[in-house]
């Protein structure tokens, strides 16, 4: 588009972390920003964005949706319609308005419901947290209502993070989340629990130092270091991910009690064949999106000589969950966040090499190491699925920040080595992928 875009002033409502990252790459690339967050952090979004000529807060969002031309909703999906419903209404004449949250149906419904028939709708989401660099990094974009012109001025504006465009429906974004998101948190969420339950640290445990169990403590961390409502609104918002969480939790529950009864024969058909639905003839030439040198490099604990090994539940479930609903997880690399991808390349090492499979279920049945662990991962894994099935934000909220508070004083070091692990696994997993 022509030089005179520059004129286009961006509205954010709602600075959180996202909000705060879309602000400065923004601006950062010459576009006027106007934001807001709730009234009592005005003072402080001011003192923090004073350096920053291009960066505008108000009081409230009837100011941002009055002046703003693309205004970009980056509120809780779970608080997205009363937003709207309260600044949509200001919404200046002709502006284009979209909403930056993990679940589309209800933010659609808020725009439709809320926003004058004028205002054009183009949402977006981008696939990674605030703290990944979003270069190369999916960003999804939804035409829901729109000319060719202001769907082209909002991908001018959103070049800037040098993300990979992917176009696509609400419907189709929220299917896809599901599928790529809510059971990979699931797993982790249950995985804090049952740790937290235990009164494990697990990088001071030496069965959970090295290999694939760097991967699962780190990315647990990772996890419950942000907001809650970044996993709440997803889950318990989209239709599709309450069906698979609770599928989850159901593979997890089958399985165990095939450990628990000693049903070797049935535990090992299941398994494989789970395996062989997933990880088809097709990829057995391709290369493994992790490496062992991958796996061993970033840990929050001493790697032991000799480790302990594991009959990795949580794994074995969530490759039981994608046959059983019959999700192909490489069916949308293209579009998955970077814990997608990490927790896929993991459960691939596992089932993608038949002597470690072996081993983990010749373990499942004859070693009792990780059975207080694993019924605590059954439990937690239950209770998630119960909290997401009945809607409950409130328990949802007390459940995890009673765990993040357990797990609070190593985040920094588990950001650290996170970021460094993410940053070399997104390198490796682009590049085995495509």
């Amino acid at each position: 588009m022509g030089s005179n875009t520059r004129d286009i002033t961006v509205g954010i409502i709602g600075m959180g972390l996202m909000g705060k990252m879309y602000a400065r790459r923004i601006s950062a690339a010459g576009w006027r920003i106007h934001a807001c967050d709730k009234k009592e952090q005005f003072k402080q979004l001011e003192k923090e964005f004073a350096d920053n000529n291009s960066v505008y807060i108000f009081h409230d969002g009837y100011g941002v949706s009055r002046s703003s031309d693309f205004i970009i909703y980056s509120v809780e999906a779970g608080s997205m319609d009363k937003v709207v419903a309260e600044y949509g209404r200001a919404t200046k004449k002709h502006a284009i308005v979209g909403g930056q949250t993990s679940c589309k149906a209800p933010e659609i419904a808020a725009f439709e419901k809320h926003l004058p028939p004028d205002i054009e709708i183009v949402s977006c989401h981008s696939l990674h947290g605030p703290s990944v660099d979003p270069k190369g990094q999916p960003l999804a974009l939804i035409k829901h209502r729109a000319s060719d012109q202001s769907f082209d001025l909002v991908e001018e504006i959103l070049s800037c993070l040098g993300s990979k465009h992917v176009y696509l429906s609400a419907e189709s974004h929220d299917r896809i989340t599901a599928d790529t998101q809510a059971v990979t948190h699931a797993a982790f969420l249950s995985m804090g629990t049952a740790w937290q339950a235990n009164n494990q640290f697990p990088w001071e445990v030496s069965r959970y130092v090295g290999g694939i169990e760097n991967v699962k403590c780190n990315i647990t961390l990772r996890i419950y270091s942000n907001k809650w409502h970044v996993y709440a609104g997803l889950a318990i918002l989209n239709p599709s991910a309450k069906q698979q969480i609770r599928q989850y939790a159901q593979s997890v529950t089958e399985l165990f009690k095939l450990m628990l009864g000693g049903h070797r024969n049935l535990l090992e058909k299941r398994v494989k064949t789970a395996g062989e639905a997933v990880f088809s003839a097709g990829r057995a030439k391709k290369p493994f999106l992790l490496s062992d040198e991958v796996l061993d490099r970033f840990s929050l604990g001493k790697v032991p000589k000799e480790r302990t090994p594991n009959n990795h539940l949580a794994l074995l479930a969530m490759v039981d969950c994608w046959w059983k609903l019959g999700t192909v997880p490489y069916d949308h690399m293209i579009c998955s966040t970077p814990l997608f991808r990490l927790w896929l390349g993991v459960t691939e090492y596992l089932f993608r090499k038949p002597d470690l499979l072996d081993d983990v279920i010749k373990i499942a049945i004859e070693d009792n190491t990780f059975r207080s662990d694993d019924l605590e991962f059954t439990f937690a894994a239950r209770g998630w699925s119960d909290c997401v099935s009945f809607g409950d934000f409130s328990s949802y909220r007390d459940r995890f920040e009673k765990i993040q508070s357990y797990f609070a004083p190593r985040f920094p070091e588990a950001t650290r080595v996170g970021n460094e692990m993410m940053k070399v696994i997104m390198e490796k997993t682009f590049s085995t992928s495509t």
